[in-house]
C-alpha cells in the first residue's frame, strides 16, 4: 500500500457517502463523529440490522414449503423429459438410469390469515406465518455446495469477495462501538452431523479493509479467541500495553501510510472494549424461564441453533449490524425423511421464537430476518426409492426462503413453481435480487455501494440485481 492508493480509497469512500444515500446517522457511525451529513436524498431505511439464519446444505422445499398434491399419484414414475428439459445434473445422479418422482411423505396444511402452506415438520413456523414472506421462486447459478454458499454470502461463486456482512459494516458501520458490526455463529445439525464444512472466508472481508470482517463467536471457552488477558496481566497493564502499541503503530502509519495499520489499532481497541461487552452479551443467566421456554429446550445449551438464536436477539438489542447464523446438516442425499426431522427439531421452534421475540420487544419492524439455504432439492429420488425413504439431489432451479421484519411485507407468498417444483413459472428471484432487496431495506442503493479494487469498482450485486418490490412493506 502507499499514500496514492490510500488517497484513492478515501476518494472512493467519500464518493459512496455522497451518492449512496445512507443518511446522517450511518455516516456519523462510520466516521466516528458526533454528527454528519450525506449529500443527496437518502433512501427510506426500514431496517437497521439483519439476522440471517443460513441453513447450510440446502433444505428440501418439497418437504417443507411446496405443497404439491399432484405428485402423490405419480409416485415412482419417471420425471417427464418435458419438465427436466435436459437441464444440468450433479455427478451424483447424472448416471442414474431413471429419475423416479418422490412425493413428500409429510402432510401439509394452510396456516394463518394468509393461508400459507407449511409442512407438519414446521408447527412453530406455522404460528408466525402471517409475519413471514415466503419467496418460492429463488434460483441460483451454482449446483454444488461450496460455490453456492459462497455465492449467497459474497455475490460471487469464487472465493475472495467480501461477504454481505462485511459490505454492511463498510457501508453502515456499527450502532455499538463495544461490539463488532458483524458476528458469525455456527451450529451443527442433528440431521446430518457430517454435513459440508464451513470456512471462515464465508464471513471474511475480501478486499475491503479487514476491520469489516465478521467475528466468529465460539460456544466453548472464550466466545472470541484471545479476548481474555494473558496470565499475569491485569486490566491496567493491558491498557498500558495497548497505549504503547498504538503509539508504535501510529509511527509506522506515518511512515508507510498503510490503512491496515489503523485497522489494527482500531481492532485492538475493540478487543479491549469487548472484554467487558462480550461476557455481558453471552451471559444469559438473567433471561427469564419464559424465554428459554419460547426458544425451546436446546436454548440453554451453548452452541446449538436455539442458543444462537437467543444470542442473535441479544445482539440485535445491542446494535450489532449483521448477525449470521450458520446451521449445518441439510444435505440429505439419502434418508431424507429421517434426517430432515432432526433438522426441523433443531431449527423450527427457535426460528419462529426469534421472530416472535423480536416482535414482542418492538424490534422486528427494524430488524430484517432471512431464513434459507444455498439451493433446493430435486423432486426425483437419488438412490433407492421406497414409500418411506428417499433422498434428493441438489436443485438450483427453484427453492424457497422466507423473510420477515424490517421493510418486508408479512403474510404473503411471492413466486410460483410448476407442479413438480422443478421450474419457476412466475416471478423468479435470483441471488443478486435478494441482495439488492436486503440492501434496499437498509436504505442502500445496491448500485452505489462500491469499492475500487485493482482498477474496478466492485459491489455486492456485481453488475446484476433488481429490488424485489412486491415483497416490500
Amino acid at each position: 500500500m502507499n499514500s496514492f492508493i490510500d488517497h484513492s480509497l478515501q476518494v472512493t469512500r467519500r464518493h459512496f457517502f455522497g451518492r449512496a444515500g445512507i443518511g446522517a446517522a450511518a455516516l456519523a457511525s462510520i466516521m466516528d463523529e458526533a454528527a454528519g451529513a450525506a449529500d443527496g436524498i437518502p433512501l427510506p431505511a426500514k431496517a437497521k440490522r439483519v439476522i440471517y439464519l443460513f441453513q447450510s446444505g440446502a433444505p428440501s422445499q418439497l418437504d417443507l414449503f411446496e405443497h404439491k398434491p399432484g405428485l402423490t399419484p405419480r409416485f415412482g414414475a419417471d420425471l417427464p423429459d418435458s419438465i427436466r428439459q435436459g437441464q444440468r445434473l450433479t455427478g451424483m445422479t447424472a448416471g442414474q438410469d431413471r429419475f423416479p418422482i418422490a412425493p413428500s411423505r409429510f402432510k401439509f396444511a394452510q396456516h394463518g390469515k394468509s393461508g400459507a402452506w407449511l409442512s407438519e415438520l414446521l408447527p412453530h413456523t406455522a404460528r408466525v406465518a402471517d409475519d413471514l414472506c415466503f419467496i418460492k421462486s429463488m434460483h441460483t447459478e451454482a449446483i454444488n455446495h461450496d460455490p453456492a454458499i459462497t455465492f449467497f454470502q459474497t455475490g460471487a461463486q469464487l472465493a475472495g469477495r467480501p461477504s454481505i456482512g462485511s459490505w454492511l459494516s463498510y457501508g453502515l458501520g456499527s450502532e455499538n462501538h463495544d461490539l463488532p458490526a458483524f458476528v458469525a455463529l455456527l451450529s451443527n445439525g442433528t440431521g446430518n452431523p457430517m454435513d459440508q464444512p464451513l470456512y471462515d472466508r464465508l464471513w471474511g472481508s475480501g478486499f475491503l479493509p479487514t476491520k469489516h470482517q465478521g467475528v466468529k463467536f465460539r460456544s466453548q471457552g472464550d466466545p472470541v479467541l484471545f479476548l481474555s488477558n494473558p496470565p499475569g496481566m491485569d486490566a491496567g497493564a493491558r491498557r498500558r500495553m495497548l497505549d504503547d502499541l498504538a503509539k508504535l503503530n501510529q509511527m509506522e502509519f506515518a511512515e508507510v501510510n498503510d490503512p491496515e495499520i489503523n485497522t489494527r489499532i482500531a481492532q485492538y481497541e475493540l478487543a479491549y472494549r469487548m472484554q467487558t461487552s462480550v461476557p455481558d452479551l453471552t451471559d444469559v443467566s438473567n433471561e427469564p424461564a419464559s424465554t428459554f421456554d419460547l426458544y425451546g429446550p436446546d436454548s440453554s445449551t451453548p452452541g446449538t441453533f436455539a442458543a444462537n438464536c437467543l444470542l442473535a436477539r441479544r445482539m440485535a438489542e445491542r446494535g450489532v449490524r449483521f448477525i449470521q447464523l450458520f446451521h449445518r446438516g441439510w444435505d440429505q442425499h439419502t434418508k431424507l425423511p429421517k434426517q430432515i426431522q432432526g433438522q426441523c427439531r433443531d431449527t423450527d421452534q427457535p426460528s419462529a421464537a426469534l421472530v416472535a421475540d423480536l416482535k414482542q420487544r418492538g424490534l422486528l419492524h427494524d430488524t430484517l430476518v432471512v431464513w434459507g439455504g444455498e439451493f433446493g432439492r430435486t423432486v426425483y429420488c437419488q438412490g433407492r426409492l421406497t414409500p418411506d425413504d428417499y433422498g434428493r439431489d441438489h436443485h438450483p432451479r427453484c427453492f424457497t426462503i422466507w423473510m420477515a421484519g424490517g421493510g418486508i411485507k408479512g403474510g404473503i407468498t411471492h413466486g410460483e413453481t410448476d407442479d413438480f417444483s422443478y421450474n419457476i413459472t412466475q416471478d423468479p428471484v435470483g441471488v443478486h435480487d435478494l441482495h439488492a432487496t436486503i440492501l434496499h431495506c437498509l436504505g442502500i442503493d445496491h448500485t452505489k455501494l462500491t469499492f475500487k479494487f485493482q482498477g474496478r469498482h466492485y459491489r455486492l450485486t456485481d453488475v446484476f440485481g433488481k429490488v424485489v418490490k412486491p415483497v416490500l412493506a
